[in-house]
């Protein structure tokens, strides 16, 4: 039996309020107030399509054996570098053994679910034992556009493998359709689209329904014998349409515009994970992709689901929100406002790459040591143990703390340092079991901190080298604030 061994899933904190961009820009495009409807996930300053695809990758992976990992691959349109393997990067920001086949999937919004098909070819072949597939987007849009109101980011991870399966995959049909809906040229920051009831009624109008009724005809089972039909589509009304016409309206799965916008290359997979967190044994689940043609995959929900540890996943995702009404701040994040910042952030910026490469453990996998003789934790790790009583030499262990509990032991909000989201906000955080790091604080205001404080950590931007078009990756602290 070869499918979906786990699931993860994440969304960033921060939620735009649709009516804000509306209120903003409205004097200059007042038709977008028929979008204006409920809020979409935004990247905070620090994320991108690579971090966010190492936390959907650490929800994936809760409670099982990373070991077992055998190949990474992720799909992405917004991939931060076009020449550095990013499925790389993110074997590397989850400590996984370098012994992985690691591969890239982009250039279409069916990414996700290409990466998807290679595994589970992959795995029914045999060449490989459990493959980690993540599929992960950060669209960008011109301000006071339609598809600003409907773009939102995210990712979402699947683990592919044969043993413990929560969802056997039964079949899969794909095709292929040189359908321009929209396109983004190499050295161009926004797509280009072309006109909506074009994209709608020969776009997903057409391609869905034809990749559904393929599959169907190719595994020989009826519409009826299929629990939930799930499949991207910008038009809600369109949705409802195509459920219609083919008889599965009750059937079409919630697409999540309203809570959280069209996750690109993530979205099929998000949807999919949204409906596998009620799914039931013996549940059969169509996931179809659209994206110059379409793929479409059959899943049937087997008892194992039952005894899958639990996760956020797309649920635990949508409700880890922040609202947030300040447009100036989302263009800002997104660097499509210029800002003066100062004499300070005029240092430069360049990246040692023999360091990144020699400490690439420490850096992107935040792995320090354990003394192997007294078991005190530290970080970085060092030829000799900190702890006063022990001071032994060259007897650590790796040691990941990206996983470890840990506190506020300090903090300070530093106004007079670069920052795009002043204050700068960092203290040094103390790990249960040993071990302290001096980090960056992130989601978070200075006035939520205090010291005691629990942080959990995340992988994200630490710097842009703009110059060199470099991307430098850190490990910061999210600091827990308690709910109402």
């Amino acid at each position: 039996m070869v499918g979906i061994t786990a699931y993860g899933a994440y969304l960033p904190q921060q939620r735009l309020e649709r009516m804000a961009i509306f209120q903003s820009m409205g004097w200059f495009a007042p038709a977008i107030i028929q979008f204006a409807q409920g809020e979409k996930a935004i990247c905070n300053w620090d994320e991108d399509a690579f971090t966010m695809a190492v936390a959907a990758s650490r929800d994936c992976t809760t409670g099982l054996d990373k070991s077992v990992i055998d190949a990474v691959y992720l799909g992405s349109t917004t991939l931060p570098f076009a020449d550095r393997q990013n499925a790389g990067m993110v074997v590397a920001g989850m400590n996984l053994k370098p012994e992985v086949v690691s591969s890239d999937y982009t250039g279409s919004l069916k990414a996700g679910t290409g990466a998807l098909l290679a595994a589970l070819d992959a795995v029914r072949a045999g060449d490989k034992r459990s493959v980690l597939v993540t599929a992960s987007d950060r669209r960008e849009a011109r301000s006071a556009y339609l598809y600003e109101m409907w773009f939102g980011d995210g990712a979402a991870s699947l683990m592919v493998g044969s043993d413990d399966v929560i969802a056997e995959f039964k079949g899969s049909y794909s095709v292929s359709r040189d359908f321009v809906d929209h396109y983004r040229g190499a050295d161009h920051k926004y797509d280009y689209t072309w006109e909506e009831r074009w994209i709608r009624d020969q776009g997903y109008g057409q391609i869905i329904p034809e990749v559904i009724e393929g599959l169907l005809k190719k595994t020989g089972l009826k519409i009826d014998d299929i629990s939930k039909v799930v499949f991207p589509c910008l038009f809600k009304v369109e949705s409802r349409n195509i459920g219609k016409r083919m008889g599965f309206v009750e059937k079409v799965a919630d697409n999540l515009h309203e809570v959280c916008g069209e996750t690109g290359a993530a979205h099929p997979i998000l949807m999919f994970i949204n409906e596998l967190q009620d799914a039931k044994p013996g549940d059969k689940i169509i996931v179809a992709s659209f994206g110059q043609g379409s793929d479409a995959l059959l899943f049937e929900v087997t008892d194992a689901i039952k005894n899958l540890a639990p996760r956020n996943g797309t649920r635990g995702a949508l409700a880890n929100r922040k609202p947030v009404n300040n447009y100036q701040k989302y263009l800002k994040f997104r660097d499509l406002v210029e800002t003066e910042m100062g004499i300070r952030a005029e240092a430069p910026t360049q990246t040692a790459l023999t360091v990144l490469y020699r400490d690439n453990k420490m850096l992107m996998g935040l792995v320090g040591g354990k003394c192997t003789k007294c078991g005190t934790a530290q970080f970085p790790k060092s030829p000799v143990c900190v702890n006063p009583d022990c001071n032994a030499f060259h007897s650590q262990e790796d040691h990941e703390f990206a996983d470890s509990a840990g506190y506020i032991k300090a903090f300070t909000g530093d106004l007079l340092s670069v920052s795009v989201a002043p204050p700068n906000c960092y203290g040094m955080v103390q790990f249960e079991g040993g071990g302290r790091l001096m980090a960056d604080f992130t989601d978070c205001e200075v006035a939520e901190l205090s010291v005691g404080q629990p942080v959990v950590m995340t992988m994200r931007k630490r710097y842009e080298d703009s110059e060199r078009g470099f991307h430098g990756y850190f490990w910061k602290a999210v600091p827990q604030v308690a709910q109402g």
